[in-house]
């Protein structure tokens, strides 16, 4: 049975690759700790759960949702958005709901992406935004995200050829898998891009409600001119411990909305409007405390991980946000692939290859803080070890 063209196009999933790795050395007896995934270990907020539970047995949620939403859900996107960020959204034509940001940004490579066209693609990135375009027949044409610039692209070194081709932009910020944060000025450039080539700038900020030490990340709507050139899609996953219930917003530009609410239209039904309620209770402000708290957590293990890999001689800046410490793979092991491999091998512990993430990430791994301290702590020190 051969599968399609467009799917030999691409590796197999990262992740999907370290389940399987984890369930090998599990099934033979081995004590696997993994710091890969970044998949929350504290539970969804007790009230999340209520709205959800008193949602499920309510027979109005219980029918096929529309694609466009329920009003309860778009109106407290955008009420948050209003008190969060100062941005205005009106709630009909600006928000739609998603089944989880990988699903939205992958289903915007299909709604604008023709063969022939080019997506501009973070590197190092999520999977999705260079996987996507080969799935839908495009290109993605990688901007490396380097350290001497504080992991932003350089937007000038973009070919024109390249540029009169793109037709998208995928940016991220609070970055994964760096844990960098936008740097002054850069929305601002991207917004400039867009504007002059048709470019659609597509924002993934799934990592805006995880930050430390009195960091407070935009909204890349926040930028004058934006919402003309963009959309973002906000995920509830990693800042409300939700990574399951697949709840997620896109936000923005109305035309691109509209756009793809026609593509939706024809491949899904909707997402369930229980999890939609569940979702709208998570973003009201009674929740920002339990906020705050779960990223004291990932705060206090941030912390830990990085004096750990100091006093095993790797200096790593301390992130300002997300869940993930990105650090420089030690002298003496040809790649990030090869140092994980064998941190896997040897102390049982399961890192991510920068590499994975991209050419530019090459020279790197990722650490997840998903993990309970006391798991994490014996992580580290298995590392340290080594």
């Amino acid at each position: 049975m051969r599968p399609s063209r467009r799917l030999e196009r691409i590796p197999p999933y990262l992740f999907a690759e370290l389940e399987r790795k984890i369930a090998a050395k599990r099934a033979a007896g081995v004590d696997v700790i993994s710091l890969g995934i970044g998949d929350p270990d504290t539970p969804t907020f007790s009230q999340i759960v209520a709205a959800a539970q008193r949602a499920v047995v309510d027979p109005s949620t219980h029918t096929y949702p529309t694609n466009r939403g329920r009003a309860e859900f778009r109106q407290a996107v955008a009420s948050f958005y209003a008190r969060r960020f100062g941005v205005d959204l009106d709630s009909e034509t600006e928000v739609m709901p998603a089944i989880g940001a990988k699903e939205c940004i992958f289903n915007l490579n299909i709604a604008f992406l023709d063969p022939g066209d080019v997506a501009l693609a973070s590197d190092p990135g999520y999977p999705v935004y260079t996987g996507g375009p080969l799935l839908a027949g495009a290109e993605a044409v990688l901007m490396p995200l380097l350290e001497e610039r504080g992991f932003a692209p350089d937007l000038g070194a973009i070919s024109a050829s390249q540029l009169e081709r793109a037709r998208l932009m995928f940016i991220n910020y609070p970055n994964n898998p760096t844990g960098a944060i936008v740097p002054p000025g850069f929305f601002d450039e991207a917004i400039e891009l867009a504007r002059a080539h048709d470019v659609l700038v597509v924002h993934d900020n799934a990592y805006s409600e995880t930050t430390y030490d009195g960091y407070i990340a935009p909204s890349f709507l926040q930028a004058p001119g934006a919402r003309e050139v963009g959309i973002e899609v906000f995920s509830l996953s990693k800042g409300y411990n939700m990574t399951g219930w697949r709840c997620a917003a896109i936000v923005g530009n109305a035309d691109a909305i509209a756009h793809y609410w026609r593509l939706k239209s024809n491949i899904d039904s909707g997402l369930f409007e229980a999890v939609q309620l569940a979702g709208a209770a998570a973003l009201g402000p009674e929740l920002d405390a339990e906020v705050r708290a779960v990223n004291e957590v990932y705060r206090r293990r941030r912390d830990l991980v990085c004096s750990a890999l100091a006093e095993a001689g790797v200096e790593v800046a301390p992130p300002k946000a997300t869940i993930y410490v990105w650090a420089p793979v030690p002298a003496g092991f040809e790649s990030s692939a090869a140092y994980c491999e064998h941190v896997l091998e040897h102390a049982a512990v399961v890192i991510s290859p920068g590499g994975a993430y991209g050419p530019s990430g090459e020279g790197f791994f990722r650490i997840s803080l998903t993990t309970p301290d006391d798991r994490l702590q014996e992580a580290v020190e298995r590392i340290r070890r080594l």
